[in-house]
């Protein structure tokens, strides 16, 4: 009986996967042709929140989310740990639509997911070469500098195995050049509703919890303390261990 139970659990999560991914599919490709029509970025960004809510709806995945109020009334740089694939589109979907996503560069090799990401006003970031590393730097810093508000993973990858990585210093020197708040969300149930290595998802509760910011004006060594202090901030919610 027990391989009977075990073997539908198994037909059921393998159903809902390739439901979610073809809601997700579908949704995306909607998602690319209207904001491809859209004139303003705001706009855009308001669609592709709309869409990806619609996701989670459509495959009834509940959301939790808790503190959004938290975020400061202007421009502020946002760090979240990162578990899954999942975790951009549950941030694009619970987030103000005011922030640019920090990405990875490797990301533009994709052209469809470059488009959607562009035209929501995301950043490309490239790991490869000092140059342009510098470039991108200058680039983001110049963008806290005019008060556009960012969101970084500062690990800059996700593992399977559970806990929190290394963050990288990026998120916290444009925060100071720029004088903005720093405010750490915690993501919770990505990782196991789809992690590294595993093709499908499976059905699962996710949460996002928004802390309180971080301010580096009253801080000695700014960068390096706002990432102590917003690390430890994820921690304590994240119920993972530190792998930095």
């Amino acid at each position: 009986m027990s391989y009977l139970i075990t073997g539908l659990l198994r037909l059921c999560h393998i159903a809902f996967g390739l439901y979610a991914w073809t809601t997700f599919v579908v949704f995306s490709l909607a998602t690319i042709v209207l904001v491809a029509i859209t004139p303003l970025k705001s706009l855009r960004r308001r669609v592709a929140k709309a869409t990806s809510r619609l996701v989670f709806r459509l495959t009834g995945t509940p959301l939790d989310v808790t503190g959004i109020e938290n975020f400061p009334g202007g421009a502020s740089v946002l760090v979240a740990n990162h578990s899954s694939y999942i975790d951009g589109v549950l941030l694009t979907a619970v987030l103000p639509a005011r922030f640019s996503f920090v990405i990875k560069g490797e990301m533009t090799r994709i052209p469809l997911v470059h488009f959607l990401l562009r035209r929501i006003g995301a950043e490309f970031v490239s790991r490869a070469g000092t140059s342009k590393r510098t470039s991108d730097a200058r680039r983001l810093l110049q963008l806290a500098r005019d008060g556009e508000s960012l969101a970084f993973f500062p690990e800059g990858t996700f593992v399977a195995e559970p806990g929190l990585l290394k963050f990288h210093s990026g998120a916290f020197v444009a925060a100071v050049r720029g004088k903005l708040p720093v405010v750490p969300v915690v993501i919770r149930g990505t990782r196991k509703m789809l992690p590294a290595g595993r093709l499908l998802p499976v059905p699962g509760r996710l949460a996002v919890m928004v802390k309180e910011p971080v301010h580096a004006r009253a801080l000695d060594d700014p960068a390096p303390k706002l990432l102590q202090l917003s690390r430890q901030s994820i921690l304590e919610n994240l119920d993972e261990p530190d792998l930095g």
